[in-house]
C-alpha cells in the first residue's frame, strides 16, 4: 500500500512555516535540509520537521494539504503544539 505524508516544516520554534504534500517524507525532509531545490523552505531556512500526517490516498493527502494551508497562524501552531510541544525536529525519529 502507498503511503504519502502531510508535513509541516519550521525555521525555529513559532518561526516560518511550511505545508507539504509528498510520497517519500525522509527523501524530501532530506531535500529541504540540503537545499536541494530552490524555494521558499531555502529562502527562508525553514527545516525543522514538526508535524506530520500518514494517509494511503494522495486524494486525501492533497486535499489536506490544501486545507491546512488555508488554516490561519493560531490554528496551525495549536496542531504543532498539541502532536510536538517541545517543537522537535520529527526527522530524527523517523529512522
Amino acid at each position: 500500500m502507498k503511503k504519502y505524508y502531510v508535513y509541516i516544516l519550521a525555521s525555529r520554534r513559532n518561526g516560518t512555516l511550511y505545508i507539504g504534500v509528498t510520497n517519500n517524507l525522509v527523501r524530501r525532509i532530506h531535500e529541504h535540509k540540503e537545499e536541494v531545490v530552490d524555494g521558499f523552505t531555502k529562502k527562508y531556512n525553514v527545516k525543522i520537521l514538526v508535524y506530520f500526517e500518514e494517509m494511503s490516498d494522495i486524494a486525501q493527502a492533497i486535499q489536506r494539504e490544501k486545507s491546512l494551508k488555508h488554516w490561519n497562524r493560531a490554528w496551525k501552531l495549536r496542531l504543532i503544539e498539541e502532536h510536538n510541544p517541545d517543537w522537535k525536529d520529527l526527522y530524527n525519529e523517523l529512522f
